[in-house]
């Protein structure tokens, strides 16, 4: 299938880099902790002003323990923060980086930072089994992997460090090192610096040494930045281009928080993948992005060397690295956008099918309770349109439901939940809440459970904006209890509907089996593709079960906003649309 990154066997796919994570404000959101533009805006619409420093945790460890029989381990890290009440709050992941006793990561974990708190930190690393490489790291069970170690300090200790890098010991789960050495975890802080410059820079190579005997070698590169301690933290990388010494990779995008300055000097280094996690340095050169530039003018490439280990000299390559592209963007974030006059416009529709069962009955879905304690319909409006409201200027929902017989007797699968053919919005939340009430006094549940038809007309609402030039972005909030019947019809209206200014939030109510939702969202990394072959745009689908919720696992909030700015911006960077109101100054690079 198009569009997937699982179609690259595990190791083998770029990681990092400023385009790969839409927004540094939504990087680790679905861990509670980490920073999210939607969720500030919703706390400060409240009067709440956190004042914290935004930091990134850069990670490597050294001698960890081999639990693989043929292979070394594959190593992943864990962030928590350890709550006033004990409980863990995971804050972010890394990747998984292959057959590895030494391995730095690229993907940083954010944390805030705040004087007057005290926050410990404590670090699982783990040996992720072979059968899981392909699954995106936050879908991983972290109790179907291999237990390395753990370690645990206090942030304070980290940034009261000169060169804010401290390393730990690791050691068991009840914080011994035990007769075993688990080795050590190094944690390296920077503070956030909010920028929109990015460079957007496209390598090739000639001429590399061929580093395999019975084949050509298989190139990817690896971009670092130096520090001011002399160490190295890695950027990003590359994918991997199977049997070729004279590979193009697809383009890097590198924030100017990532490379600090156009003068600082990176490392970059060109290496052999082998699957056995040890890959053989093929040649290694050190330019500032000044000077990357500056190759991509004058149409010239640059050397690799190699470090001689009999003399310290280092041995000039025939291989060399070439830009053929280099392009300085400007990369707005999703509050940009938002205080420009951009909107976000609420939509809801509502699952009528008879799987639901009696509202009469208490322990119907639908149930509503004379004691006002609210359904899982009515706690979904509420919980989402609460938060969605503040980004809708005229708070006009369009409400509807599917799956219902109508007074009629006709079985519908998109009507106006008030009831009237010719208005098909409510006024506010409370207005979808009174027309979902009576539409259950008036619609009779039936079936079956399709989206197609909300979908379509989602769809076609948000492509009449287009006409319009109009600055909103729709959001269409799904609730259902049941599995789809027709789930290739849903695919091939999200695959239509994925070149729009539309994301679709879907909440599951109930017990039900939701692992086709789970596919919709795309989480595995594979787009959606159509039943005519088309594969989705972009991803613009976000499922949510509410048992998840009530589980005290996830907040609604972050629930709805986990990959909403992400969607958000994916749409508005690819048409090059940007805010309307900004000055200037504010535009310049």
């Amino acid at each position: 299938m198009g569009g997937c990154f699982s179609d690259m066997k595990g190791g083998k796919q770029g990681i990092g880099g400023a385009e790969q994570r839409p927004t540094a404000m939504v990087a680790n959101s679905s861990y509670g902790e980490g920073p999210n533009d939607a969720v500030e805006f919703f706390h400060r619409t409240r009067g709440q002003h956190p004042l914290f420093t935004q930091l990134e945790l850069s990670l490597s460890a050294s001698n960890l323990l081999d639990c693989d029989i043929t292979s070394k381990s594959d190593p992943m890290a864990v962030v928590f923060a350890k709550k006033v009440d004990g409980k863990l709050e995971e804050l972010g992941r890394t990747e998984v980086i292959l057959n590895s006793l030494n391995p730095a990561w690229i993907n940083k974990v954010a944390v805030s930072y705040q004087f007057e708190t005290v926050k410990r930190l404590i670090f699982h690393v783990y040996d992720v089994d072979t059968k899981y490489h392909n699954i995106p790291v936050k879908m991983l069970n972290l109790k179907d992997q291999d237990f390395l170690g753990e370690a645990t300090c206090v942030l304070s200790e980290i940034v009261t460090v000169q060169s804010r890098s401290l390393t730990v010991n690791l050691s068991n789960n009840n914080g011994r090192r035990g007769a075993r050495n688990l080795g050590t975890l190094t944690i390296h802080a920077e503070e956030t610096v909010a920028s929109r410059s990015l460079v957007e820079i496209k390598f090739r190579c000639s001429n590399l040494e061929n580093m395999d005997l019975f084949s050509k070698s298989d190139p990817f590169l690896r971009v670092s930045r130096i520090v001011e301690t002399g160490g190295s933290i890695p950027i990003c990388k590359t994918e991997v281009v199977d049997n070729d010494l004279n590979p193009t990779w697809k383009p890097l995008c590198l924030s100017m928080q990532q490379f600090a300055s156009k003068a600082n000097p990176l490392i970059i280094e060109c290496f052999d993948f082998n699957s056995s996690g040890n890959h053989v340095l093929i040649g290694k050169l050190q330019k500032s992005v000044a000077e990357l530039e500056r190759l991509h003018k004058e149409r010239t490439g640059a050397n690799f060397l190699l470090p001689s280990s009999k003399n310290g000299h280092e041995k000039v390559l025939k291989g060399q690295l070439f830009v053929d592209q280099f392009q300085e963007k400007l990369q707005f974030s999703f509050l940009d956008y938002i205080s420009s006059g951009f909107e976000l416009n609420f939509m809801v529709a509502v699952d009528f099918t008879a799987s639901n069962g009696n509202p009469q009955d208490p322990t119907s879905l639908h149930h509503i309770s004379p004691y006002g304690r609210l359904n899982s319909y009515q706690q979904a409006i509420m919980q989402v349109g609460e938060v969605i409201q503040f980004y809708d200027s005229d708070r006009r929902f369009p409400a509807w439901g599917f799956g219902g017989r109508k007074p009629d007797g006709t079985i519908s699968h998109c009507f106006n939940l008030s009831a009237n053919e010719s208005a098909f919005e409510v006024e506010g939340v409370e207005g979808i809440m009174d027309a979902y009430a009576r539409a259950l006094h008036k619609v009779s549940l039936a079936g079956p459970t399709l989206f197609g038809q909300v979908i379509d007309r989602a769809a076609q609402i948000a492509g009449e904006s287009l006409s319009h030039h109009s600055n909103k972005y729709y959001v269409l909030l799904i609730i259902t209890d049941g599995v789809l019947t027709n789930f290739q019809e849903t695919k091939d209206a999200l695959v239509k509907a994925s070149n729009l200014p539309l994301s679709v939030l879907i909440v599951g109510v109930g017990g039900a089996d939701f692992t086709e939702m789970e596919i919709l969202d795309a989480d595995n990394g594979c787009r959606l593709e159509s039943s005519t072959g088309r594969v989705a745009t972009r991803d613009i689908v976000q499922f949510v079960p509410m048992r998840d919720v009530h589980s005290g696992q996830i907040s609604a909030v972050q629930a709805l906003l986990e990959e909403l700015p992400g969607q958000f911006l994916t749409y508005v960077r690819s048409r090059d649309i940007k805010p309307s109101n900004l000055s200037a100054a504010q535009t310049s690079v």
